[in-house]
């Protein structure tokens, strides 16, 4: 497991967890049910939980309440969540005890290449920009998959 120092490289990383931390009650009462509203959603999630199978362990990348963990566990993956934010992991623990979540930065992960089965990133890669380029992110998180490991991501973007 990574230090906190590991975690917190920069200012920026600093600002992201430090705005997470603050806001991860009410994010939690507004999202943690939101996949029951979401037929799109859960298919996406039905479909990554079948591409990866019993291959292995998947990340739930930026895991927050841990919402989609939960999903993809109940669909019959080895899934643990990951965040910045501890008080999210907090509440993510509460919400879901009987699953594994882990503080983590999804730039800097503390794992061996080819240890997942696939990484599910939902709403997760919004603060990587601008300071990290997200094809350098995907590359990399590839390499954290094995040979047949699979993706998932789901972003809503606004454009000014």
């Amino acid at each position: 497991m990574q230090s906190e120092k590991a975690i917190l490289k920069d200012e920026s990383t600093k600002s992201v967890r430090e705005s997470y931390d603050r806001i991860a009650d009410e994010y939690m009462r507004r999202i943690f049910g939101e996949l029951e509203h979401k037929p799109f959603d859960r298919e996406l999630l039905n479909r990554f939980a079948a591409q990866v199978g019993d291959r292995g362990e998947v990340c739930d990348m930026g895991c927050g309440p841990g919402h989609v963990a939960r999903y993809l566990h109940a669909a019959g993956t080895r899934v643990f969540g990951l965040d910045l934010s501890p008080r999210m992991i907090e509440n993510a623990r509460k919400l879901n005890p009987d699953l594994t979540f882990r503080v983590g930065n999804i730039m800097d992960l503390d794992l061996e290449d080819a240890t997942l089965a696939g990484i599910a990133a939902f709403c997760s890669i919004v603060n990587i920009f601008p300071k990290n380029p997200c094809p350098w992110s995907f590359e990399k998180w590839r390499e954290y998959c094995d040979r047949r490991g699979s993706y998932s991501s789901h972003s809503t973007w606004a454009m000014e």
